[in-house]
C-alpha cells in the first residue's frame, strides 16, 4: 500500500509522516530530501546554478539513498547537511529541473516496489503515485508554517526572524505552486487535513483513521 502525504513546506509532513509510517509498520520516505541532496552536491562541487544541463546530468550520476530517518550522498550521512540554510536557498534550482524530478521520481517509484509505503512531499499523489491508495493533501495557516520552520532553524543555531521567515515561506509557495512541472497541487482525490490547532501526535490519529480505512475498501 502507498500512502502519499502532499503539502507546502511547514505543514508538518514530514513530521507526521515518518510517525505515521512507525505506526503502520511502513517504510517512509522522504522525497524533499532528496532534492536537497542534489542541491547540496551541487554546492560541493560549485555548479552553476543556470546550467540547468550540468544540473540534470549531475543528478543522474549522484548515488541518493533516503532510509526512513537517514539521508545518504554517496554513501555519506547528509541528513543534517541538507536542512540548513544554505541549501533552503538553491534548492529550488534542483526542484524546478525536469530532469532532475525525472530521475528523482525514477528512484522514488522504485523505493516504493514491493513495500508498504507512506511518502511526502509535494507532486506525490499527483506525479509519481497517482494510483497511490490514500492520498493525503496537509495543509496549516502560514503563520503556524512559519512559526514551526522557526523553531526547526533556531534548533540548528540559526538566526532568522519570524518576518523573513514567512518572507521566504511564501516566495517558496510561489514557486511551488507556479512550477509547471511537479508543482504543488492537491490531487483530485486527496483528502485535505489542516493541523492548525493540532500536536502531531493528534494529526497522526486523524491520518492513521483515513489510512485504515482505505484498507477496508
Amino acid at each position: 500500500m502507498i500512502v502519499t502525504i502532499d503539502g507546502p513546506a511547514g505543514a508538518g509532513k514530514s513530521t507526521v509522516a515518518r510517525a505515521l509510517a512507525c505506526r503502520l509498520g511502513f517504510r517512509f520516505l522522504d522525497t524533499g530530501a532528496m532534492y536537497r541532496a542534489v542541491a547540496l552536491a551541487a554546492l560541493n562541487r560549485d555548479l552553476r546554478w543556470g546550467d540547468a544541463e550540468s544540473l540534470s546530468a549531475l543528478a543522474a550520476k549522484l548515488q541518493i539513498e533516503a532510509a526512513d530517518d537517514r539521508v545518504y550522498l554517496e554513501g555519506s550521512d547528509v541528513t543534517d547537511a541538507i536542512r540548513t540554510s544554505r541549501v533552503t536557498e538553491v534548492v529550488r534550482y534542483a526542484a524546478d529541473s525536469p530532469g532532475v524530478r525525472r530521475h528523482l521520481i525514477g528512484l522514488q517509484r522504485q523505493a516504493a516496489r514491493g513495500i508498504d509505503l507512506v511518502t511526502e512531499g509535494r507532486d506525490q499523489g499527483t506525479v509519481v503515485f497517482p494510483k497511490a491508495e490514500c492520498k493525503v493533501f496537509l495543509t496549516a495557516s502560514p503563520q503556524q508554517r512559519a512559526a514551526r520552520r522557526l523553531r526547526e532553524l533556531h534548533e540548528r543555531g540559526e538566526k532568522t526572524t519570524l518576518e523573513q521567515v514567512l518572507l521566504e515561506q511564501d516566495r517558496r509557495d510561489r514557486r511551488d505552486q507556479e512550477r509547471p512541472y511537479g508543482g504543488l497541487i492537491a490531487a483530485a482525490d486527496a483528502i485535505m487535513v489542516n493541523t492548525d490547532g493540532q500536536n502531531a501526535e493528534q494529526v497522526v490519529d486523524q491520518l492513521e483513521e483515513l489510512v485504515r480505512g482505505a484498507e477496508n475498501v
